[in-house]
């Protein structure tokens, strides 16, 4: 008789869910950055960059939305789920002070930040996955 065969955390259906929406918020958030660095006058931005900014809201709803949820379960679906929520959190707390700080007349700065906070994301990318 074999054993059961034990998920863990990342493969937890919810977890992956979760982790898609995070990383397609991050994607977007990275193209909108990239597309506020474009030189102008130069080459025009290539329309995949374009899409991807221009789903920014509807992703960063969608994350929010999964990461308004609460997630019950095994201790490691937990602290995985609460992990993401963080980043989540913190990814659209960045967002907010980049719209405010570029509608504000300081768009490079702004710009920075955001920049700043994404990469302080993706540098914990191993704690949801």
């Amino acid at each position: 008789m074999n054993a059961p065969t034990r998920r863990g955390a990342g493969k937890d259906p919810r977890i992956v869910a979760f982790r898609g929406a995070l990383e397609s918020l991050i994607e977007s958030l990275d193209a909108t950055v990239r597309i506020a660095r474009w030189e102008s006058g130069g080459e025009p931005i290539p329309d995949p960059l374009r899409q991807s900014a221009a789903q920014l809201q509807n992703r960063l709803g969608s994350a929010n939305r999964l990461a308004a949820g609460r997630f019950v379960g095994a201790p490691a679906v937990v602290a995985t789920s609460a992990a993401i929520k963080e980043a989540v959190q913190a990814l659209d707390a960045a967002f907010v002070a980049y719209r405010k700080r570029a509608d504000g007349g300081q768009r490079e700065e702004a710009v920075l930040e955001l920049d700043s906070e994404l990469g302080r994301i993706k540098l914990d990318a191993h704690r949801w996955e």
